[in-house]
């Protein structure tokens, strides 16, 4: 049981990555989706760590919102 609440919950780790384009925009070069991803944490490691999750936050509800209006828009 536990095994398969893992696999879910990378899969919906790996949608929220293509979700944000990033996959498209580096053709998939996974050295590079990784990359941005260390770069991340090690921001998240820094004095700057509260704005960058403020801000982080703020893109991705206003992305998930556009991604609803959208599958509003199409159904």
């Amino acid at each position: 049981m536990k095994r398969r609440e893992r696999t879910r919950h990378l899969i919906a780790l790996g949608g929220l990555v293509v979700k944000s384009g990033v996959v498209e925009l580096v053709e998939d070069d996974r050295a590079v989706i990784l990359g941005l991803l260390v770069e991340a944490a090690a921001k998240l490691r820094t004095e700057d760590r509260e704005h960058a999750l403020t801000l982080w936050r703020r893109r991705g509800k206003r992305a998930f919102a556009d991604d609803a209006k959208t599958e509003t828009l199409t159904i």
